[in-house]
């Protein structure tokens, strides 16, 4: 029998299981391939072919794209469901008119999303409405005050009364309107003055969360947001899962020789890589890592670290590297640069059978039963 969503969040019931998902445009199918492993071996595990993800996972986040592949998981689609409703997004939404640029307009209008998530989620259902079916956190930016909004689902959470009641559409939309690519999402909220106003709410990669896992970690664990979860290893179980890296590098004369405009761009890139990196050294410094990065030429994989860390969770952090020699290492895939960044594309449909070849052997190298550990089987 799967739990309910109020066993899901109730503290006493553990241990617990989080899900985050990476932001990243189409690249999300990516996620989706990682996903269908793990959801094959759950049914498998618990001999349910009928198993979904929600009925493992007690919260599930993600920004952007990722956020549309956690309310999906939340609300009890499969996999499947979800590759189907990406093959629609890739169709219908990233489709640019010739004028628009990302410059006086956005690239893209962002009303073909909004219509595919209505059709899948329901455009009336709310953040609190029981169609979802486990913890949910949609990860998004509020750029007229600059502020993260971690925006979820928990009926004990600080300013639950009025976050219960946005509708989940609107926020998932906020949370993919990446700046130049589509227009930010207005949210009515209540003020501290207690007058309603409209926020401007753009995507959560903005912010230092577009992985989302270490503000999940905090969303579990800090009292403000009302989870209260106990922390450890044999308590908390992490699963993060990317949609592929892919770094950009110029030489210091191209550096030098761009325009003010476009150095600035490449600086704001640069600064979400950083967050990035500085995100995934944290959750290997504070759990028991399961899935050793390196991180950089200086501190390496951290395993040390984590062996003497706080070990607040079990974490595995899933992920492909878009650099050549890394595919040929560890997927077996010869690809010139060239190839490999036109892949990268973050809103190019075109990219979705390549994408998702690359996923599917990664997740098959990666994943593993044993970063599931039987302490964390559902009863």
């Amino acid at each position: 029998m799967p739990k309910t969503k109020q066993q899901h969040l109730d503290a006493t019931n553990g241990p617990k299981r989080i899900l985050a998902l990476d932001g990243g445009g189409i690249r999300g199918i990516l996620t989706l391939e990682y996903l269908e492993v793990m959801e094959r071996e759950f049914r498998k595990r618990f001999n349910d072919p009928k198993f979904l993800l929600c009925d493992y996972f007690d919260l599930i986040g993600g920004t952007s794209t990722g956020s549309i592949i956690a309310a999906g998981l939340a609300c009890g689609l499969t996999v499947e469901q979800l590759k189907k409703l990406y093959t629609g997004i890739g169709t219908d939404v990233f489709q640019a008119e010739f004028w628009r640029l990302g410059l006086l307009a956005p690239k893209f209008k962002s009303e073909p999303l909004q219509a595919a998530l209505d059709a899948q989620l329901g455009a009336d259902t709310t953040l609190d409405s029981e169609r979802i079916r486990t913890g949910l956190m949609i990860m998004t930016k509020r750029l007229d005050t600059g502020s993260p909004w971690p925006l979820h689902n928990h009926p004990a959470a600080r300013y639950a009364a009025q976050d219960g009641k946005l509708h989940l559409t609107k926020v998932v939309r906020a949370s993919t309107a990446a700046p130049t690519y589509f227009k930010p999402q207005e949210i009515d909220i209540s003020s501290r003055q207690g007058n309603v106003v409209a926020g401007a709410f753009v995507d959560g990669g903005v912010s230092p969360f577009n992985d989302p896992s270490l503000q999940l970690l905090m969303l579990a664990a800090l009292d403000g947001h009302g989870f209260h979860w106990p922390t450890g290893r044999d308590k908390l179980l992490l699963v993060s899962v990317g949609t592929g890296a892919f770094k950009k590098t110029f030489t210091t004369g191209q550096i030098t020789g761009m325009a003010a405009a476009e150095q600035g761009l490449r600086s704001l890139q640069s600064l979400m890589d950083d967050c990035g990196r500085v995100n995934q050294a944290m959750l290997q410094w504070l759990t028991n890592c399961l899935t050793p990065w390196a991180i950089d030429s200086a501190v390496g994989d951290m395993k040390l670290d984590s062996k003497s860390g706080p070990q607040l969770a079990t974490y595995a952090r899933y992920n492909v590297l878009l650099e050549p020699d890394w595919l040929k290492t560890t997927v077996k895939l010869d690809l010139a640069p060239e190839a490999v960044a036109k892949i990268a594309a973050m809103d190019d449909p075109n990219n979705i059978a390549a994408l998702a070849d690359i996923g599917k052997l990664a997740a098959k190298e990666q994943v593993k039963p044993e970063h599931f550990p039987p302490c964390f089987d559902v009863s």
